[in-house]
């Protein structure tokens, strides 16, 4: 969720001079659940940043909250701030939507109004400078891997999909044929969602090929991977992960997972992504093609700006 807001803030600062500060708030643990409009930011826990400027300072041109826990700040800002700041929240916030100047919300979540822009996806982190920058401390190892690379982002179980271990072996076994035929390495991270069966199974199954799977120790080569991929294989259960894959403008295969309920916002999404050109469901080939990079992040950072022009 962090990510969301840092990644449309940084997309601000790309098209025009700014400093992006990060404040990380939670609620006491005897507040938290109550809602939104009874919250004051003195129910906040200690651990909690000061989300208010400190005493003669100018409140930000643009404020950016993600989250359930931002709602309550949020709302309030405009009025604190004496309408010097821009408020933005991104996702649905299910509460009080008109308080913000804008609302960046998926377009799978159906939201509408004057204050809504719609995107494909989420905001996010992933543009190709930034893969680049970040990508420079693992290209020692990463560079010399076999071609075609092939990211594969695993995710795990949801309310709406599971990944169990019969299941993760068939998908491995059929990523290793793929690689193994086309002469090429993987990139294999997992989610925390990742069920440890299923994380064991596909490990076995897809250490013989050259490159390497994370293990969760050390710096999180997530970025390099997306930088150094040829090719990139993402579960279907991960938002997130499928539109950042699809803004790297290369092939995005879907793999699918074990359906645990209807999950329409999921369907809506892959169909745009799908109708976009950047994925396809995995068919066992990695086949090749290409499109123009999804680029969401930068529309709703263009569409801060216009709106504060």
């Amino acid at each position: 969720m962090e990510n969301q807001a840092l990644g449309l803030a940084e997309a601000l600062a790309r098209l025009t001079p700014a400093e992006v500060v990060v404040r990380r708030v939670r609620w006491r643990g005897t507040f938290d659940r109550l809602p939104s409009a009874l919250k004051a930011p003195w129910m906040l826990d200690g651990s909690s940043d000061p989300v208010a400027p400190a005493p003669g300072a100018p409140w930000p041109d643009v404020w950016i909250g993600t989250g359930r826990a931002a709602l309550p700040l949020s709302a309030r800002v405009k009025r604190r701030s004496g309408g010097k700041t821009f408020v933005v929240q991104t996702q649905d916030p299910r509460w009080r939507t008109g308080v913000y100047d804008l609302v960046v919300a998926p377009d799978h979540d159906g939201l509408a109004g004057p204050n809504v822009l719609s995107i494909v996806g989420s905001p996010h982190r992933v543009n190709a400078e930034g893969l680049a920058a970040a990508a420079a401390a693992f290209a020692e190892r990463l560079a010399p891997l076999p071609r075609p690379r092939v990211a594969v982002l695993v995710g795990g179980r949801s309310r709406a999909h599971d990944l169990p271990q019969t299941h993760a072996a068939q998908l491995a076994d059929a990523v290793a044929r793929a690689v193994g035929e086309a002469g090429g390495s993987v990139m294999v991270t997992f989610s925390r969602r990742t069920p440890e069966a299923a994380r064991i199974a596909m490990t076995e199954r897809l250490a013989g090929l050259p490159g390497e799977i994370w293990s969760g120790e050390g710096p999180n080569p997530y970025f390099a991977y997306l930088h150094f991929a040829d090719q990139v294989l993402v579960t279907a259960d991960s938002a997130n992960m499928a539109a950042e894959a699809a803004s790297t403008g290369k092939p995005v295969h879907v793999l699918p997972m074990v359906p645990l309920k209807p999950a329409p916002k999921f369907d809506r999404l892959h169909a745009a992504l799908n109708a976009h050109g950047a994925t396809r469901p995995f068919d066992g080939r990695l086949d090749v093609w290409t499109y123009d990079p999804l680029a969401e992040t930068e529309r709703a950072a263009r569409e801060i700006l216009g709106r504060l022009a």
